[in-house]
C-alpha cells in the first residue's frame, strides 16, 4: 500500500476548525445538553443503583466509592466518544454527502490542511464534553484539585489519538452503513475493557496485556489518576503511550484520507 507524501501544511487548517465551530455555535443549545445530563445520569444508575451494591474498595491504598471510581473514567470515554464519532460520521457526511471538502477545495487550503483541520475539530469537541462533564461531577465533588485540571491537556491529547483513529476509519470504510464495524470491534470492547468499570486487576493476566494495547486504558489510567490524585509511575508510560499512538496515527490518517479522495 503506497500512500501519497505529504503536502505542505500551513496555519490555514484553522480555517477549516473555524469553520466547524461556526456551525457548532448555531446549534450550541442542543450540543451542550448530552456532556451535561450524561454525568446526572451515570451517577444516579451508579452513584445511587449500583454503588450500594458494590460500596468502597481499596485502590492505590485510598479507599474509593464505586461512584467517584467511575466518575473519572465517564470523562475519558467522552474524550474517546466525542473525537472518534466527530471524524467518523459527521467528517464522513462532510465529505460526501455534503460536499463539503469539494468547496474547501475551491480555497487556497489543500486537502491535508483540510483534514487536518478536522481532526484539531475532532479534539476540541472532545476538549468541550471535558470541561462540561468535568464541571458537572465536580459539582458533587468527585474530582480532587488542582490535579483535575490536568484533564484539559489530556482531553487535547485523547481526542487527537481518537480523532486520528476515527479519521483512519473514514479513510477505510467503503459507506456510512460500515462504521458499525470498527465501533463492533474497537470502541465498544475499549469502553468495556480499558478500566473503566472494574479494575484492570479483576481481570486474568492474559486479559490485562490485551488491555495494555487500547489507547482508552492509558487514557482513562491519566485522567484518573489526575483526576483523583492517584499519581503513580506507571502513569508517564501511559502519557509515552499516547504520545508515541498520536504521532504515528496523526499522519497516517491524513495520508489515507488524501488517498481516498484522490483515487
Amino acid at each position: 500500500m503506497k500512500l501519497p507524501p505529504l503536502a505542505p501544511i500551513s496555519f490555514r487548517c484553522l480555517r477549516v476548525w473555524q469553520r466547524n465551530f461556526e456551525i457548532y455555535r448555531q446549534n450550541w443549545k442542543i450540543s451542550f445538553v448530552p456532556p451535561l445530563l450524561e454525568p446526572l445520569l451515570y451517577i444516579l444508575a451508579f452513584g445511587v443503583g449500583l454503588a450500594v451494591m458494590v460500596g468502597e474498595f481499596e485502590l492505590q491504598g485510598r479507599t474509593l466509592s464505586y461512584t467517584r471510581f467511575i466518575a473519572p473514567a465517564l470523562v475519558a470515554v467522552a474524550i474517546m466518544y466525542n473525537a472518534f464519532f466527530e471524524t467518523t460520521y459527521n467528517s464522513f457526511v462532510r465529505m460526501y454527502y455534503q460536499k463539503t471538502f469539494d468547496a474547501l477545495l475551491a480555497t487556497p487550503l489543500n486537502l491535508e490542511e483540510i483534514i487536518l483541520g478536522e481532526l484539531l475539530w475532532g479534539a476540541t469537541k472532545s476538549l468541550i464534553a471535558t470541561l462540561l462533564m468535568g464541571g458537572m461531577i465536580s459539582l458533587f465533588g468527585l474530582f480532587d484539585y488542582p490535579g483535575a485540571l490536568l484533564l484539559i491537556p489530556l482531553a487535547l491529547l485523547g481526542g487527537l489519538c481518537f480523532a486520528a483513529f476515527g479519521m483512519i476509519c473514514t479513510a477505510l470504510v467503503p459507506g456510512i452503513e460500515t462504521f458499525n464495524l470498527p465501533i463492533f470491534l474497537g470502541i465498544t470492547p475499549m469502553f468495556l475493557f480499558s478500566g473503566t468499570f472494574f479494575p484492570l486487576q479483576n481481570l486474568p493476566g492474559w486479559a490485562q496485556g490485551l488491555a495494555q494495547l487500547l489507547p482508552l486504558t492509558h487514557l482513562v489510567a491519566l485522567v484518573r489518576g489526575s483526576a483523583l490524585h492517584l499519581w503513580s509511575g506507571g502513569m508517564w508510560l501511559s502519557l509515552l503511550y499516547l504520545l508515541v499512538f498520536a504521532a504515528l496515527l496523526l499522519p497516517l490518517a491524513i495520508k489515507l484520507m488524501v488517498r481516498r479522495i484522490l483515487h
